[in-house]
């Protein structure tokens, strides 16, 4: 059974971006799309006989979002395999079971109601942080929607958990890689380092900074020869960094590590900006999600 791509969709103009960009990426792929619409509409319209022939008019609703969805994925990707399904719960939960079974979750960077206002819906925010699979909020220019930068973007920080995500991105998209690992100096109460240190801190903290960034993406560079790699160290906050950076990227893929003794994960701030702020789409990978190997592809 094929693993397919799952995007939830609620109505809103932002659902159907992120509908055109999941079919693009399930073409890329070579899977499926499915089309996941969830509402709690019997909790205010109740249900009715399944003889009745006057269906509740949030049900009629709940099936025109996720049929108008697929009829927009199909025009866009003709001959994409696509299904469908409304889902009677909240939306959080419904595309975080999906996200089990799925090659990741796409959704939009904004929802319908009275959180659509923020710069990240409540939806989104909630699927990207407890997901155990990868998570894709489509936002940003449309430039870099229709992966036009031929850039993918990777952000590392104190793990490495996305590096293999993001080698398998700009594998299906023939695209540069930028490895990115952002490094400060020690402000001036903390120990600058080794107590044999010689030389200045900031050019030992920028060498530990391209060392540590070169080890973690060692063994997916041997897996994945043919991606163009270019590695980057930059002094300064990983949250800046990465949104300057994502103007030029077609997609951001950063990582998302298990928090000790909470439910879900942690993106990190510099992903929790991203997900608000960045100029294209953006893919939080969790800390237990096992990408494919370079002979898995």
């Amino acid at each position: 059974m094929e693993t397919p791509l799952v995007v939830g969709v609620d109505g809103s103009d932002a659902g159907l971006t992120a509908t055109d960009w999941a079919a693009d990426q399930a073409v890329r792929l070579g899977v499926p799309l499915r089309i996941v619409h969830a509402s709690r509409w019997e909790r205010y319209e109740g249900s009715v006989p399944a003889w009745s022939l006057n269906r509740p008019s949030g049900q009629v609703r709940a099936e025109n979002i996720a049929a108008t969805a697929a009829e927009r994925a199909l025009r866009h990707a003709p001959g994409l395999k696509v299904t469908t399904d409304v889902l009677v719960e909240d939306a959080a939960s419904a595309l975080l079971r999906e996200a089990r079974s799925a090659d990741a979750v796409v959704v939009g960077s904004r929802g319908r109601g009275e959180l659509a206002d923020l710069l990240l819906g409540s939806v989104g925010l909630i699927v990207a942080a407890r997901s155990h699979g990868p998570v894709i909020v489509v936002r940003g220019h449309q430039h870099a929607r229709y992966a036009r930068h031929q850039s993918v973007l990777l952000g590392i920080g104190e793990h490495d958990v996305a590096v293999r995500f993001a080698f398998r991105e700009a594998v299906l998209r023939q695209a540069e890689l930028d490895a990115v690992h952002a490094w400060r100096r020690p402000a001036a109460h903390e120990p600058a380092g080794h107590p044999l240190l010689t030389g200045s801190v900031a050019h030992h903290e920028e060498q530990r900074a391209t060392a540590f960034l070169g080890k973690a993406v060692e063994a997916a560079a041997r897996a994945y020869p043919e991606v163009r790699l270019r590695r980057t160290t930059v002094e300064g906050p990983a949250h800046k960094t990465l949104v300057a950076r994502s103007t030029a990227a077609d997609l951001l893929v950063v990582g998302a590590r298990r928090r000790e003794g909470h439910f879900g994960m942690e993106p990190g701030r510099g992903a929790h900006r991203a997900l608000h702020h960045a100029a294209c789409p953006v893919a939080v990978v969790p800390q237990d999600h096992r990408a494919p190997t370079g002979g898995e592809r």
